[in-house]
């Protein structure tokens, strides 16, 4: 226990050193913003604020396997978007990967703990109980095993895991313009002063669990040469052993780094206010001083960048963008058809439905598309196609998988930014025109077309962000891995070019980095510009303006969610005006939904206490589970999202 909490607390030392240097920079980043402003495009489509409010997701049977007794037991999962449960326990599945096969979780396991191999034909000390295993696998906490009876009900599962993981690994918010840059960046510098340059596949979770991560990646090698050879037992038992203790020690790190980040934290904070007073009194100084060390270094860098450029980066630039857009263009595409379908069905269904009777239940069913883990797959399938094979060596890349999570997340956003866009134009006509069959038909078909020429302008615009940051984030350490050892021995003598009043704000290392992004950036730029005006993969150029964009649009922006279910019909209200069905957006074979209103007839006492953590099941940075026994007959599960966000 000592040598983990020492070794947590080094790492965290460092961090914090590196943390505190890069906060002050991002400070200034952000108020030289505010000063000087610099937006980029302004969306067409409109973003909602709480896209899963009081909404369900999933709902049906699995089996899952107790560590306790190693046993089977058989579990009704009700997975939702709701509020004042009280949960048994909550598991974080950030930096999680769903499994569908016995054989890839085997593999992993015998790549977990070197010189433990399991002999041909044997067999995993789980026995799955079906044919379909589902397995939520991490590198150093506790695995979780489920399965189905279906292979149906398995692909089902699977997309909700998957959508599960792939929201809680996205626990950075990019609305936090200080706190999230100066994270991000203080944690590829202390890796880089590591050695680590490139993407990192752990950089997944909320703070601290990247932190803890950090933490593991060094400790975990060490611990496993340590261990490893002292186990006992069968090989099945010590790979059990191993995993065991691994997520002893992942829980015991990730407990140090969530107190010391957050002390962390509140003594930045705590000196922001005089900071941003320093900042706003001598920006233009500070401002001044820095371009004056910017030149000075540039004067030392270019050349040798320009040379690296020439030589080992710029034949590249163009097989790899084009790696990133078939696939990733292909998966926007398969949005756009995903929502175009859904609306023809929806005009269908409201023609030979009962009009307005009908039209509450349907857009209750739209509302959350984005969300649909099954409805969004094909989208999600497309992009991870990504393949940088030829590539990753030469620049240093572990997988492509931080690349393919960024665009499923760019695609869910711009498909619940499309959804919610088409909700508040359809309602803003129905309130002006009481309509109904045909009329209400070319109503749809008319919110439907001018979303979906706002959806294609916004979609070139982040598909075309999104191409040159991960090209950035592949040229990048790649460049500084090979530029450090000549020009960062060179460098602390320009440190010496600033004032010490602004020595927080301007460091050379900073400085020295940014030269070499502006080496590289007039090279993507024109990379991706070039594929704009081919019109390649139906990108749009820079200069293209909607010449029937909705000038008054944003203001229906701040409107809340339509309500459709009860204003149109298609949901029974409960007391307060709360709904007392809510329909799930999945539903297996012969499973019904749930009326979580049972949950509110539980008391205290109903309640079982216990600190077990069952899985990741939803999309949500913490899962939440209840067991409420006076549903009577087989086990039950509530599964709150009480903590979920989509920042």
């Amino acid at each position: 226990n000592g040598g983990i909490l020492n070794r947590t607390g080094q790492v965290m030392r460092e961090f914090g050193r590196v943390y505190k240097q890069q906060y002050a920079v991002a400070l200034f980043n952000s108020v030289r913003f505010d000063i000087e402003g610099g937006a980029g495009p302004q969306s067409q489509l409109l973003h909602r604020q709480d896209p899963l409010e009081d909404s369900s997701i999933f709902s049906g049977s699995l089996f899952q396997y107790l560590e306790e007794n190693k046993k089977w037991r058989n579990r009704f999962v009700f997975v939702a978007h709701e509020r004042g449960l009280h949960p048994k326990g909550t598991i974080s599945c950030a930096g999680y990967k769903a499994l569908t096969s016995m054989d890839e979780y085997l593999e992993l396991v015998d790549a977990s703990l070197p010189g433990i191999k399991a002999k041909v034909g044997s067999g995993p000390f789980v026995k799955c109980a079906t044919q379909f295993p589902l397995i939520l696998w991490h590198p150093y906490a506790r695995n979780h095993y489920f399965c189905v009876l279906t292979e149906k009900e398995q692909k089902k599962w699977h997309a909700v895991l998957q959508d599960c993981v792939r929201h809680s690994n996205n626990g950075l918010s990019e609305e936090c313009r200080v706190q999230s840059p100066a994270f991000t960046d203080a944690v590829r510098l202390h890796r880089q002063a590591q050695g680590n340059y490139g993407t990192w596949d752990m950089m997944c979770g909320a703070p601290p669990q990247i932190l803890a991560n950090l933490v593991m990646e060094t400790l975990h090698p060490e611990l496993r040469s340590l261990i490893g050879p002292r186990l006992k037992g069968k090989m099945q038992q010590r790979q059990r052993n191993w995993m065991l203790i691994s997520d002893v020690v992942y829980k015991q790190v990730l407990s140090q780094t969530q107190a010391q980040y957050k002390t962390l934290v509140q003594a930045c904070e705590a000196e922001t206010p005089r900071l941003d007073a320093a900042l706003r009194t001598d920006m233009d100084q500070i401002i001044t001083s820095k371009e004056h060390v910017s030149g000075k270094i540039r004067a030392l860098v270019l050349p040798r960048a320009e040379q690296l450029l020439r030589s080992s980066v710029k034949p590249y630039v163009s097989s790899i963008l084009e790696a990133l857009m078939e696939p990733t263009s292909r998966g926007f595409s398969e949005v756009r058809d995903v929502f175009f379908r859904e609306l023809v069905e929806f005009s269908k269904n409201t023609l030979n439905g009962g009009g307005k009777a009908k039209l509450g239940e349907h857009m209750e069913k739209i509302s959350i598309l984005a969300f649909h883990p099954v409805k969004m797959q094909s989208c999600y399938e497309k992009v991870e196609q990504l393949n940088l094979e030829g590539l990753q060596q030469r620049f240093d890349l572990f997988s492509p998988s931080v690349f393919i999570q960024r665009a499923q997340i760019l695609m869910r956003e711009q498909m619940d930014n499309a959804v919610y866009t088409f909700e508040q134009l359809l309602y803003q006509s129905l309130e002006a025109e009481g309509q109904a069959g045909e009329d209400l038909c070319k109503t749809i078909e008319r919110c439907q077309d001018r979303v979906l020429k706002k959806y294609d302008y916004d979609s070139s615009t982040v598909r075309k962000k999104f191409f040159r940051e991960a090209l950035l984030q592949i040229i990048i350490p790649y460049m500084l891995k090979q530029l450090a050892p000549s020009c960062s021995p060179e460098l602390p003598r320009f440190q010496e070019l600033i004032f010490e009043d602004f020595s927080r704000f301007i460091l050379v290392n900073n400085v020295f980095e940014e030269v070499v992004l502006q080496s590289v950036s007039k090279d993507i730029m024109m990379a991706v510009k070039e594929a704009a005006v081919q019109r390649k993969h139906n990108l749009y150029r820079d200069s293209m303006i909607l010449t029937n964009s909705d000038p008054n649009l944003h203001l229906l922006g701040n409107n809340p969610s339509v309500d459709w279910a009860t204003q149109f019909g298609g949901g029974e209200e409960g007391p307060e005006g709360k709904r007392r069905q809510v329909v799930s957006m999945i539903q297996l074979d012969d499973m019904g939904p749930l009326p979580y209103d049972e949950a509110n007839l539980l008391g205290p006492n109903d309640m079982v206490r216990g600190t077990e953590l069952l899985g990741a099941l939803v999309q949500s940075q913490h899962l939440s589970f209840v067991w409420p026994s006076a549903l009577g007959g087989r086990s039950r599960y509530i599964l709150d999202c009480s903590n979920f966000s989509d920042e």
